[in-house]
């Protein structure tokens, strides 16, 4: 409000000092320090993941995703749609949409996780088969298997998943007796990673995008 009223703010073309104003949110802009922010009811947004970074407002050891959004953003309390873990790089989403986050994290939903994992050792047709058919994780009930499992060369396979359990493809990886050494998301749903948005940039998403995101892998469908 104190900037609106030292007139730093422009509605539509036109400087606006007064904070109380009405306004017509529909094809509504604002722009503040010379950056134009078109009005947005929900908040629905793209970030290519750097490593080194924790997906947390309070991290302990590295610097967070959050201080790689703009001050607009963090001020309407975008959440991440889970988490990647510090080394790990990729597709990352925010919203301040509980409902969609919901919808994206919820296994039920049958909304899939695609993950390129880099492995120490080669992977054997063993360790592939141990994917595909579940192996036993520590402190689950029962054997996880991934929805897919695709061999790319000796050490890198592409590891899609209905759930984002705490470090899952690292754990399910090392059940098999191997070990991840880089970990990349590059599709949720059917959506991909675009391949011009340069590690530590963010974009809006749209409504063809958000279609794409929530897309069920075809076997929740049946």
């Amino acid at each position: 409000m104190a900037r609106v009223r030292a007139g730093e703010v422009v509605v539509n073309g036109v400087l606006c000092d007064n904070p109380e104003e009405d306004v017509d949110p529909s094809d509504l802009e604002l722009t503040l320090d010379g950056v134009a922010w078109v009005y947005r009811e929900k908040a629905y947004v793209l970030m290519h993941k750097p490593a080194g970074y924790e997906c947390s407002h309070h991290p302990s050891h590295h610097p967070s995703v959050f201080s790689l959004l703009p001050p607009p953003l963090l001020q309407r309390d975008v959440q991440c749609v889970g988490r990647l873990d510090q080394d790990t790089t990729g597709l990352l989403l925010f919203s301040d949409d509980g409902q969609f986050i919901h919808r994206m994290i919820s296994p039920k939903k049958g909304v899939a996780k695609v993950y390129r994992a880099v492995c120490a050792d080669p992977m054997t047709d063993a360790m592939l088969d141990a994917l595909r058919g579940g192996v036993q994780l520590n402190d689950e009930p029962a054997p996880v298997a991934a929805l897919a499992c695709e061999q790319l060369d000796d050490h890198t396979l592409r590891l899609t998943l209905a759930e984002g359990k705490y470090h899952q493809v690292k754990r399910m990886i090392g059940a098999t007796g191997n070990r991840v050494e880089r970990l990349h998301r590059e599709m949720i749903g059917g959506f991909s990673l675009p391949e011009d948005l340069m590690p530590g940039n963010w974009r809006w998403l749209g409504p063809d995008d958000l279609m794409y995101l929530e897309q069920a892998w075809p076997s929740a469908m049946s």
